[in-house]
């Protein structure tokens, strides 16, 4: 059920009440859930507040409704500002969204972050320095990931020590501990909470390490791995609360720091990224315009690599080729490796396998177009009969989402997080990452009957309005969780924001 609301722009005070500030009779329906210890009406900006409250009814301006607000606007008075810093060595990275919200309503937002780091306007950025290459000591090539991270800890201390008599005590820090630069943090400013961006905790066991037997972990390899993980566990020893973008990325963390972990997504722009009457995609080198009912595949991934299952979708396009011959294949993503190793012999993985597939492909219908704006990766997910992502059990991708939300029919491996997000035969297609053959079948089936698997886009771009919508759903759940802690919220303060679902 939802909050049907007369009247618009709730405002709610602290120990007090909701009322209607506007007198007009418009009805909105939130689309958010409400459940008995949540009342947050998107529709309506209320946003983050938390009540114990009876069944959802209709309100009216005498009718107050009991509240208890994490530093929303108030009655009668206003929200005090909030001081935060991020510390994100490619800020802003997961935090855009985030970082414009507080500034525009009225936080003071500064950011510390490495030389190659964006600005965003209105946050000051303050920007460490590395030694040079030739100042850094040998060690052991085991070490070098915590030397790194170490050199990037040195770095922001250094900084924040520097400029102590400049830079305002926050009242919140927000940082991802997967670069190093936390680790000094507490021992300049002990007493502030730090929101630790939860991404991913590697895995000795049931992560992506070791996954593709193709690839196996060999010893060596297997230590090296868990000294790498040093950062990530000394970490949590000093955490205050986690934020991860799904249950799967949080329960990487170890099981005892569980209960301060919030799962809130960075949300996409459903708005912006949405289904567009009208697109098309041209390749002005073979002067080949699609549109939608095309027989066109989209594979899309930062770089193509086995991590994101690069060498499973191309071995599966010889069967695809012969299954539809009309079909035609565009391929996104740069040639270098952003997770995985880089083969032995120097050649990068499109080039491996191309090699491996010589005489099997008809390439004048396999058209790699390397990185592009993101405004064409839109129109492509609009154009597409279907488009392919494939991962280890690893981190989810934006371009996962957001080519849903463009309404495209997803056919996706059935691997965590993956699993998390699309229900097979609901709003999108699931199939066995180690299979090319199934993933052709399954592709072929998709462009043969493109009718009958539309339904399919149309409940993805549903699902990702419903659970990741930015403006609606994870923007105002991060402002909540943000309040809650800058004023106090912790591991003994119930209830937490959107903790992470047991199982």
């Amino acid at each position: 059920m939802g909050l049907l609301v007369k009247g618009a722009d709730l405002l709610c005070q602290t120990g007090g009440s909701f009322r209607i500030q506007r007198s007009e009779r418009q009805q909105y329906h939130c689309p958010r859930p409400i459940c008995r210890d949540t009342a947050a009406c998107c529709s309506t900006r209320v946003l983050g507040c938390r009540s114990i409250v009876p069944p959802p009814k209709l309100l009216t301006a005498d009718k107050p409704l009991p509240c208890r607000s994490f530093g929303l606007s108030l009655l009668g008075r206003q929200r005090s500002a909030v001081r935060v810093l991020f510390i994100h060595q490619n800020f802003p990275a997961q935090y855009r969204h985030l970082a414009r919200a507080l500034r525009s309503r009225g936080d003071t937002v500064q950011a510390i972050a490495a030389p190659q780091a964006g600005a965003v306007q209105g946050v000051e950025l303050l920007r460490y320095r590395l030694p040079d290459a030739a100042a850094v000591p040998p060690v052991h090539p085991w070490a070098s990931d915590f030397q790194i991270k170490v050199f990037r800890a040195e770095a922001v201390l250094a900084l924040l020590q520097q400029r102590a008599d400049t830079l305002l005590k926050p009242d919140l820090i927000l940082g991802h501990p997967g670069w190093g630069e936390l680790l000094t943090i507490k021992d300049h400013w002990p007493d502030v909470p730090v929101l630790h961006q939860l991404e991913f905790v590697y895995q000795l066991e049931g992560g992506d390490s070791g996954f593709d037997p193709e690839f196996p972990l060999l010893a060596a390899a297997r230590s090296r791995l868990r000294l790498r993980r040093v950062h990530q566990l000394l970490a949590f020893h000093d955490l205050d609360w986690a934020l991860a973008p799904t249950n799967w990325q949080a329960r990487t963390a170890p099981a005892q720091f569980h209960d301060r972990v919030s799962v809130i997504h960075e949300g996409i722009d459903t708005a912006t990224i949405a289904p567009k009457p009208g697109s098309s995609i041209s390749l002005g080198k073979r002067k080949i315009r699609f549109e939608p009912g095309d027989e066109l595949v989209s594979f899309v991934a930062r770089n193509l690599e086995p991590y994101r299952g690069f060498h499973s979708f191309l071995r599966s396009l010889p069967l695809l080729q012969r299954l539809r011959p009309r079909a035609h294949v565009i391929v996104v993503g740069g040639e270098g490796v952003s997770y995985g190793s880089p083969p032995s012999d120097g050649r990068s993985w499109k080039q491996v396998l191309l090699a491996e597939l010589e005489g099997q492909l008809d390439l004048s219908r396999i058209h790699f177009v390397g990185k592009v704006p993101h405004g064409v990766l839109h129109d492509l997910f609009r154009v597409c009969a279907c488009h392919v992502y494939l991962t280890y059990p690893f981190v989810l991708s934006w371009s996962l989402l957001e080519a849903m939300a463009c309404g495209a029919v997803v056919i996706g491996s059935n691997t965590p997080p993956l699993a998390e997000v699309i229900q097979h035969g609901h709003n999108g297609l699931l199939v066995d990452f180690f299979s090319p053959a199934a993933l052709a079948e399954q592709m072929a089936a998709v462009l043969a009957d493109p009718g009958a698997h539309h339904p399919l886009g149309q409940q993805a771009r549903r699902s990702v309005v419903e659970r990741f919508d930015l403006e609606h759903i994870c923007l105002p759940r991060q402002l909540e969780l943000v309040d809650w802690l800058a004023a106090g919220g912790s591991a003994t303060s119930r209830p937490a924001p959107y903790p992470l679902v047991k199982g």
